[in-house]
């Protein structure tokens, strides 16, 4: 077994004390060391935290007796001041290198408060959240958002032992023990320079081909995958510094997020690299099609236009030339925002696996009005530059990556 390691347990000992004795008797027989942070808000609890709910309380910023009288009268006011004071508590643990994972355990209250501390720890530190509302269609976004959050779904509320919730317990425990132990820590280092690779389905003979043509030209390939959280990721990750350029090839969380799609990756799509001046080819691969799988309402609005059914819970719908003036103009907006090297290639004969000459999602001319639309509003128009390739081939994939290379050894040039 690995050394020892602290596992911090996010919990609210008022109400589920018993369950959290097991949880923490569990850790401790594994080897390591359970670090029960209390966030009761409700009552006294029936034994103290080894991180109690009086000093969470109060690096929140309230006593305890001022947080149970809000929880009364307002309790999103009192569940804020508890997440406060717990993340406060836990940041300074983690940089104490006094812990190395945390799990929580509860039902709705539990989740939100400890996902939202899981939320500020670094990338790769284990983080895992035992509750039945682990599978919540209206909440799981708000939980896990783009952060590395394991969700277990217990299907039982965390309420009085039991055969059944027992056995949901130990899988939890064993899971987060297991990942302290063979975690490699948030401590992540490269020795080349790191690419962001924006990458879907429809894209990915093109993005695969990339990644090998990126490695032998000597950089890292992050690959992120464009289906609304993974190149919302991304941008935050830019934001952060983790790359040193970006090869965004499957940009068509654009139109997803004007049109409500399923992938959108919400409203700051290409600004980040934008803002951060890193080198960056973009590509049109996903504007061609908008997200309404499982979506009958606005299945039913664009029933007139081509559908491409890959299952109930997958529609891909053809985008007209007035959404793609719609893209042209925010993609133009955000390029014209960048301080740093970019390149927007066009490949003339189709834009993902689905847009070939003689299938039905195929429209030359709606794209058309899309590239017009872009070279008309960017300021640098001669960096739009079209290609007689399809997206979808090794061709596009060299041309994209050479483009990139050069764009990457102008900017360093200038640095």
């Amino acid at each position: 077994m690995s050394a020892r390691k602290g596992i911090v347990v996010v919990c609210n000992l008022d109400t589920r004390g018993e369950d959290i004795v097991f949880v923490k008797d569990l850790i401790a027989g594994r080897g390591h060391e359970p670090i029960l942070l209390d966030f009761s808000m409700e009552e006294p609890p029936p034994f103290p935290g080894d991180i109690t709910t009086e000093q969470v309380a109060a690096r929140g910023g309230m006593p305890i007796e001022v947080v149970r009288e809000k929880y009364r009268s307002d309790r999103d006011a009192a569940t804020q001041n508890q997440i406060a004071g717990a993340a406060a508590i836990v940041d300074e643990l983690v940089r104490e290198k006094r812990v190395h994972g945390i799990i929580g355990i509860g039902g709705g209250t539990a989740t939100l408060v400890a996902t939202s501390i899981m939320r500020r720890l670094p990338f790769g530190m284990p983080k895992l959240m035992a509750s039945p509302m682990a599978a919540h269609p209206a909440y799981i976004d708000k939980y896990v958002g783009t952060k590395d959050i394991t969700m277990h779904h217990t299907v039982l509320d965390i309420v009085k032992m039991n055969p059944l919730l027992k056995a949901q317990i130990v899988n939890a425990v064993g899971a987060i023990c297991g990942m302290v132990e063979m975690t490699q820590g948030t401590d992540i280092r490269f020795d080349k320079p790191c690419v962001a690779v924006s990458s879907f389905g429809f894209g990915e003979m093109a993005v695969q081909t990339a990644i090998g043509l990126l490695e032998e030209a000597g950089f890292t390939p992050i690959v992120c995958h464009a289906q609304g959280k993974g190149d919302r990721a991304m941008e935050e990750m830019i934001a952060d510094g983790a790359f040193q350029g970006a090869l965004d090839l499957c940009t068509g969380g654009i139109v997803e997020h004007l049109f409500n799609g399923n992938r959108d990756p919400g409203p700051d799509r290409l600004k980040a690299a934008a803002a951060a001046g890193i080198p960056t080819v973009l590509a049109p691969c996903g504007l061609d099609i908008l997200s309404y799988g499982g979506r009958a309402d606005m299945l039913e609005k664009t029933k007139d236009r081509v559908q491409y059914v890959q299952d109930a819970l997958r529609v891909q719908v053809r985008t007209n030339a007035a959404e793609l003036r719609a893209a042209a103009d925010v993609i133009a907006e955000r390029l014209n925002e960048a301080w740093g090297e970019w390149t927007f290639l066009v490949p003339t004969q189709g834009w993902s696996s689905l847009d070939r000459v003689g299938r039905p999602i195929h429209d030359p001319q709606a794209d058309a009005e899309f590239v017009a639309r872009l070279k008309q509003r960017v300021d640098q128009p001669l960096r739009i530059k079209e290609l007689d390739l399809h997206l979808y081939t090794p061709e596009f994939a060299r041309a994209a990556v050479d483009e990139f290379v050069r764009l990457f050894e102008a900017s360093a040039s200038r640095n």
